[in-house]
């Protein structure tokens, strides 16, 4: 009768086998997900590129930990999916939180890693990363973007707080109606400055009306209430009037 081989416990496989599983494991990653491919590549040019300009040690000491923690981030983000998978194939509101969690902390990271990547190379890029820097700061469509990207946090955060059941449809405040005000204010802000002249007046009514037309289809769709509608346009009007205002 053969003798039964018995399969090695946890802790004794060996450093050499816990480093082939942990190799496996992130060829794994790499192979089957795209967005790690793309991390992969990223690093890769921000890495050479610190060798082309010449950041100093400590620089790149930075760029690497945030690169890696971009990875393991994603890792992460994988091996959850993985597990969630395995768990049920059936939908689940926890299983999609779990998923969607996690991929949140792969956008924050990698957000974080662009905000790094720039502020170290920024300076090592000369004149150029400067001017163009000062050049976009001045164009309308910079501020713009700045406040509506400002207001679409302000919403998230918001439904967040308010424990909204959906971050695209319903909850408090009302994101479609931030937007639209934030666009009208901006429009205005623009047609004034941009020598529109006389037509300025009449680029600001139409685009409130815009705005307002936005704001009565949420209502009526039963999408928003009255309240939620005038809370988002508060925001709006707000963040862009202090972007166009102040920076």
């Amino acid at each position: 009768m053969a003798k039964k081989v018995e399969r090695p416990v946890k802790g004794q496989q060996g450093v050499g086998r816990s480093f082939e599983h942990a190799y496996r494991g992130m060829i794994s990653a790499v192979r089957t997900q795209r967005n790690m491919r793309f991390h992969v590549a990223a690093a890769v040019l921000v890495l050479v590129a610190s060798l082309l300009v010449g950041v100093s040690k400590l620089e790149l000491a930075v760029l690497v930990l945030t690169i890696l923690l971009v990875f393991v981030t994603e890792m992460f983000n994988t091996a959850m999916e993985f597990v969630v998978d395995m768990v049920t194939r059936e939908y689940h509101p926890l299983a999609k939180l779990a998923k969607d969690v996690s991929a949140g902390a792969v956008l924050v990271s990698s957000v974080g890693a662009v905000l790094v990547g720039y502020l170290i190379l920024a300076d090592n890029l000369g004149p150029l990363s400067l001017e163009t820097l000062e050049s976009i700061r001045r164009w309308p469509g910079h501020l713009t973007l700045v406040a509506l990207g400002v207001v679409v946090l302000i919403v998230l955060f918001g439904k967040a707080v308010t424990r909204s059941p959906s971050v695209v449809a319903g909850g408090m405040p009302s994101g479609h109606a931030a937007v639209a005000f934030a666009a009208w204010v901006a429009a205005s802000f623009i047609a004034l400055d941009g020598g529109a002249g006389r037509y300025a007046g009449l680029v600001s009514v139409i685009s409130l009306l815009m705005a307002l037309l936005v704001c009565q289809s949420r209502v009526e769709s039963g999408i928003h209430s009255v309240y939620q509608v005038a809370m988002g346009a508060v925001i709006g009007v707000l963040v862009a009037t202090a972007a166009f205002q102040l920076l």
